[in-house]
């Protein structure tokens, strides 16, 4: 499978860069420990002297140029990680579905970077990351159709099936996954892609049996 930058969206958010993980998981229920570290981080965000600035960091105000860039209204439409961010501040936990989600939300939050999660035999041919199409949704996962115009969405040989701001039905991951893909976004370079795809393999091994794990960066 290859993943690839549409030159358009490139040419819009010069500094897109992708960092992705796949590894062969087990979806089960998020032991304890997991858990445990979930409800830190939350914690950690909620015990700074200002809370709400989390959201005024580089990741989460790049991702809001971004989609200003590409013509999205970032305060309707907002990268997962702000969301979750907000959701965080809020006073809320942070969702627990399934060891391998559970994951992949506790590194976006960490990271403050959206991240992408596809089950990749539902998964058809190659991906590429291109702006939305005037036409385009698709059932988000809990949510209504999402409209994909002016969005940066993730591409396979059937349609749109993932995006920043949230993923499809049809390539999420379920108990019956065993081979994921996880890929990072980050509209400001590659620097700190590295970093955050080890972490993952590291949470994913610990967590959801974790095995075959590789990582690249497109740019």
């Amino acid at each position: 499978m290859q993943v690839t930058i549409d030159e358009t969206l490139k040419r819009k958010c010069p500094r897109t860069a992708l960092g992705c993980v796949t590894a062969r998981v087990e979806a089960c229920k998020a032991p304890p420990e997991l858990t445990d570290e979930m409800h830190k981080r939350v914690q950690d965000i909620l015990k700074l002297p200002y809370a709400r600035g989390v959201l005024e960091v580089p990741q989460i105000l790049a991702t809001r140029a971004a989609y200003k860039a590409l013509g999205k209204d970032p305060a309707r439409y907002r990268g997962s990680a702000e969301a979750l961010l907000r959701r965080v501040i809020a006073g809320k936990r942070l969702p627990e579905i399934n060891a391998v989600v559970d994951v992949i939300n506790l590194v976006s939050v960490e990271s403050r970077l959206p991240v992408g999660l596809y089950d990749v035999d539902r998964v058809n041919g190659d991906i590429v990351f291109r702006v939305g199409r005037a036409g385009e949704s698709y059932p988000g996962i809990g949510k209504y159709d999402l409209n994909l115009e002016g969005l940066p969405v993730f591409c396979d040989a059937t349609g749109p099936h993932g995006s920043p701001t949230s993923d499809s039905e049809r390539t999420m991951v379920t108990s019956d996954t065993r081979l994921v893909l996880a890929v990072i976004v980050c509209f400001s370079g590659s620097e700190l892609l590295d970093r955050w795809a080890q972490r993952m393999i590291e949470l994913l091994q610990l967590h959801a049996s974790g095995q075959a794990c590789e990582t690249w960066i497109v740019m």
